[in-house]
């Protein structure tokens, strides 16, 4: 017993003494994307590298779709994923659309919206070489202890408990984020 409250006087805890840190909901990234084909897709690249100062991964298609024009490898979308700076961005992404975003945009791990048009981000002027278009933005989640399911030698399973349900993220955005929910 007298161990333990040396290790206690040694090593006070930051944290809650009831809180478990693998618990904690923390963001793992935020992804930018958008979808188009030809000059759209080009104009939707520089918007992008515009918003992120970072160079898109562009997405290509694998099979074919007549209908809308789609053929093998033919590029139709750009994304940027962001780690470092994910909060940050999120805030500006969120102030676009006055914080609020819908229950059914939640889903398990992560959430998506839509940004109608970026020059409703503060702080974005208007480009003349990119127009007016919009972009999709996903926030994915994580639990410490994810990388034990995703790791490719010693790959361990990750209990159900260890997801991020839609509520538990809505209350996240509210604490942290102050978002409102329809």
């Amino acid at each position: 017993m007298e161990g333990k409250k040396q290790h206690r006087q040694m090593y006070p805890k930051t944290r809650n003494e009831g809180a478990n840190i693998m618990r904690e909901i923390k963001i793992e990234k935020v992804v930018l994307s958008v979808g188009g084909i030809g000059d759209p897709l080009e104009k939707g690249v520089k918007l992008l590298e515009l918003l992120t100062g970072k160079k898109p991964a562009r997405t290509s298609s694998r099979k074919r779709i007549p209908s809308l024009g789609v053929r093998p490898q033919l590029e139709i979308g750009a994304m940027v994923t962001i780690r470092k700076r994910a909060e940050e961005i999120l805030k500006r992404m969120l102030a676009a659309v006055d914080n609020q975003l819908k229950k059914k945009q939640m889903s398990e791990n992560n959430f998506s919206f839509g940004v109608k048009e970026y020059i409703e981000i503060p702080g974005i002027e208007y480009q003349r070489e990119i127009g007016i278009i919009g972009f999709d933005v996903t926030v994915v989640f994580k639990r410490t202890g994810r990388r034990v399911k995703l790791k490719k030698i010693k790959k361990g399973k990750v209990p159900k408990r260890q997801m991020i349900s839609k509520e538990e993220i809505i209350k996240f955005m509210e604490d942290n984020f102050k978002t409102k929910f329809e």
